[in-house]
């Protein structure tokens, strides 16, 4: 996962928000997207390895559609 810098306050003590009582931590979006992400492009390769015939066809048919855009 990314890593995400903390301000420094001197207040502050260096436990996570997770190590203190009484505090539930939830993950952020970023944390939902950037899994989201992950799964897709897995699940893209998985896809080009089992049919390799795939990326053929998309890219034909992104070229033809991109020539009937030109005429």
């Amino acid at each position: 996962m990314t890593h995400r810098a903390r301000r420094k306050r001197p207040d502050t003590s260096l436990a996570s928000p997770a190590d203190e009582p009484g505090r539930d931590v939830l993950p952020r979006r970023g944390d939902f997207l950037e899994f989201l992400g992950l799964v897709l492009a897995a699940g893209t390769l998985v896809l080009v390895v089992v049919h390799p015939e795939v990326p053929e066809a998309l890219v034909r048919a992104l070229s033809t559609s991109t020539a009937g855009l030109v005429r």
